[in-house]
C-alpha cells in the first residue's frame, strides 16, 4: 500500500468529519498531512504531543542514571525486585503474567501494563490517577508501595550514594553539590522510562512514505481499525490513545478471590482510596475507587498500542490471552455493561486486525541489557 493509497483508506474511515483539503488526495503526500489524518481521531491536546521533544531535564547524564536505578533491584525493600521485574523490555515493558507479581512474591490485581510509547500518553496507569507531568510521582508510588517494591525512600537514597558507581552516576546528572535523594532517584527513573516511544514500527514507516512497510493484511487491517470496527474512536493519537475512561465488561479474574494475597492488596486499595466499606469490595472498581462516582464503577483508561503485540496478556486484569482474544471479544460487543457494539466481523477481518495490531510493534527489537551489577557490599564506605 502507498502513501497516496493509505490517505485515501485513513481519510475515508475515519470516524470525524475531515477537511476538504485533506480528502482531496495530492499527487505527493506530505508526510505530515499522513499524520494528521491519522492523528484526525484524537483529542485536539494529543496531536500536540506527536513532536514534543525529550524534556531538556532529561539529559544523558540523567537517563543513564535512570537506565541503572530502572535495573536495580536494591530499591526495593528486601532487595529482590526492581522496576525491570513487572516491566521488561523484551516484553514492552510489560511482565508476561496476567496478574503481576507483588512484592515478596505476593500478588497483585492488575496486570502491569506495557511502557512503550509512555511520554506520548495524557493519563498513566489503568485508573488514570497521575497526569504523564506526574510520572515521577506514580515512580515514587511504585518504589515504595508495600504490593509493589516496598521500598524506603530515605535507604533509597542511601543505597545509592554507598555505591561507588551509582553515585558517580548521580554526580554527573545532578553535580557534585547534590547529594543522592529519593526524588531524584524517582527523576531519573521516569526520565528513562518515558525514552523509549516505539516509533519505528511498520506503521510509522509507512506514514513516512513506505509503499512496502505494510502488508495486505496489516493495510486492511488499517482500513477495519479506523472504519468498520471503529477502533480508532479510542486508540487514537501518537500513543493510539484518547486518554480516556471506558466501560467493556472485562470478565473478572478469578485468580483475585483465590489468592488471598491479591485479595488483600485489592481490599487495601480500596480502604486507601476511601472507601466506605472496603471488606465488602469483591473487584476492581477501576476508576471508580479514585473517585467515588457510581458512573465510573467498571471503568478503566484505554492502554496505548505502541508495541501492543508484545505485552500479551491483555486488560486490566490480563484475562485475556493474546490478541486474537482481544479482537473476539470487542467483536462480541464487550462484556457484561459494555458501553460497545457488537462488531459483526468476519473471521478474515479479524485477522486482519490482529496483523495491523502486529505492524505497531517496532521493527528494530529494543537493545536494552541490565546494566552489570555493582557491589556495594565491600565498598559501603567509598562513596563517603
Amino acid at each position: 500500500m502507498n502513501a497516496r493509497s493509505l490517505l485515501r483508506v485513513v481519510a475515508a474511515m475515519l470516524p470525524v468529519a475531515l477537511p476538504a483539503a485533506l480528502r482531496a488526495v495530492p499527487r505527493i503526500v506530505p508526510r505530515a498531512v499522513l499524520v494528521a489524518v491519522l492523528l484526525a481521531a484524537a483529542p485536539a491536546r494529543a496531536a500536540d504531543t506527536v513532536s514534543r521533544p525529550p524534556s531538556p531535564a532529561a539529559s544523558a547524564a540523567l537517563l543513564e542514571l535512570g537506565r541503572h536505578l530502572f535495573f536495580e533491584s536494591r530499591l526495593s525493600g528486601d532487595g529482590s525486585r526492581s522496576c525491570a521485574s513487572c516491566h521488561a523490555p523484551a516484553r514492552g515493558f510489560s511482565e508476561g503474567v496476567a496478574l503481576s507479581r507483588g512484592y515478596n512474591h505476593s500478588g497483585h490485581f492488575r496486570n502491569a501494563p506495557g511502557l512503550l510509547g509512555l511520554r506520548l500518553k495524557e493519563r498513566l496507569g489503568w485508573d488514570g490517577r497521575y497526569r504523564i507531568d506526574e510520572l515521577p510521582k506514580l515512580v515514587q508510588e511504585m518504589l515504595t508501595s508495600p504490593i509493589t517494591m516496598n521500598g524506603n525512600p530515605g535507604v533509597i537514597a542511601e543505597r545509592v550514594r554507598q555505591v561507588p558507581q551509582l553515585l558517580q552516576l548521580w554526580q554527573r546528572a545532578f553535580g557534585e553539590r547534590t547529594p543522592p535523594s529519593f526524588d531524584g532517584v524517582a527523576r531519573a527513573i521516569a526520565a528513562w522510562s518515558a525514552a523509549h516511544d516505539g516509533g519505528d514500527t511498520a506503521v510509522d514507516a509507512a506514514l513516512r512514505g513506505d509503499a512496502s512497510a505494510l502488508s495486505p493484511r496489516a493495510a486492511e487491517g488499517l482500513r477495519l481499525f479506523t472504519g468498520k470496527a471503529g477502533c480508532s474512536g479510542c486508540h487514537s493519537g501518537p500513543a493510539f490513545s484518547d486518554g480516556l475512561a471506558h466501560r467493556l465488561g472485562v470478565p473478572e479474574s478469578p485468580q483475585i478471590l483465590r489468592d488471598p494475597e491479591r485479595t488483600v492488596a485489592l481490599l487495601a486499595h480500596h480502604a486507601s482510596h476511601g472507601s466506605a466499606d472496603p471488606m465488602s469490595e469483591r473487584s476492581d472498581t477501576g476508576v471508580h475507587a479514585l473517585t467515588r462516582r457510581a458512573s465510573d464503577r467498571g471503568r478503566f483508561f484505554t492502554p496505548g498500542l505502541r508495541g501492543v503485540a508484545q505485552t500479551a496478556p491483555y486488560m486490566h486484569n490480563g484475562t485475556l490471552p493474546d490478541l486474537a482474544a482481544v479482537v473476539a471479544f470487542y467483536d462480541r460487543g464487550g462484556g457484561r455493561g459494555s458501553e460497545t457494539k457488537p462488531l459483526g466481523l468476519s473471521a478474515s477481518e479479524r485477522e486482519a486486525l490482529v496483523a495491523f495490531l502486529e505492524a505497531l510493534t517496532p521493527r528494530t527489537a529494543l537493545a536494552v541489557a541490565p546494566p552489570p551489577a555493582f557491589d556495594y557490599a565491600t565498598q559501603a564506605g567509598a562513596g563517603r
